[in-house]
């Protein structure tokens, strides 16, 4: 499947992953929810190249993820915040975090787990529920017929 086609898929993961599906996307948006906002904060946690990240930055802008607004402290800087819409991607940031956890980090090797305020714990392993609250896996499911967007 070339870009145009993703783009114009019905599916919506091909659609996401046509926007997120570069790891420096994933990563400027893990970084947004870890409080980064400017451009070089962004630079400096990440190590990519200004070009990169620019273009980054804009698509994830134009596509209503982040939005770019005057510097809070009054400087002639900008900032880049997550939109609701980019909020809304905290369940994809998670669910890459805790695979990693699971998948990605040797026993015994250090790694910083994301804490839960309330608790001060790390966030337990998120899991997707019906409402009776059993868990729903993937085989448990299947894609349905197209159906336009409520």
């Amino acid at each position: 499947m070339n870009e145009t086609t993703r783009a114009n898929s019905p599916c919506p993961v091909a659609r996401t992953v046509e926007l997120l599906g570069d790891k420096w996307s994933l990563l400027i948006v893990r970084d947004a929810f870890a409080g980064v906002r400017r451009f070089g904060q962004f630079q400096r946690s990440l190590g990519v190249a200004k070009n990169i990240l620019s273009m980054r930055l804009r698509t994830l802008t134009d596509a209503g993820v982040l939005r770019s607004e005057p510097a809070s402290d009054g400087s002639s800087y900008r900032e880049y915040v997550l939109t609701d819409k980019g909020r809304e991607l905290f369940d994809l940031i998670l669910s890459l975090r805790q695979w990693g956890e699971h998948h990605g980090v040797d026993r015994g090797e250090e790694y910083a787990p994301l804490i839960d305020h309330s608790t001060g714990e790390p966030l337990a392993r998120l899991t997707y529920v019906r409402p009776d609250g059993s868990a729903v896996r993937a085989d448990d499911t299947h894609v349905g017929a197209l159906r336009p967007m409520s």
